[in-house]
């Protein structure tokens, strides 16, 4: 995934499928200087990370 679309995945009020090594996340942040994403598991919110946004896969 592109930052530019990480961006407006993590704005929108519409729930993106996105996956991250085959588990279902959310996007809480997306830092645009480093090309990193705050994100977390949907099925464990508190394991947040910070992973590389090309690592993120939109599923349609």
């Amino acid at each position: 995934m592109n930052t530019q679309r990480a961006v407006e995945i993590s704005v929108s009020p519409v729930m993106a499928n996105v996956i991250y090594e085959g588990e279902r996340v959310y996007i809480q942040h997306v830092n645009e200087e480093n090309n990193m994403a705050r994100i977390y598991p949907l099925d464990h919110p508190q394991y947040e990370q910070n992973v590389p946004v090309h690592m993120l896969i939109e599923h349609e």
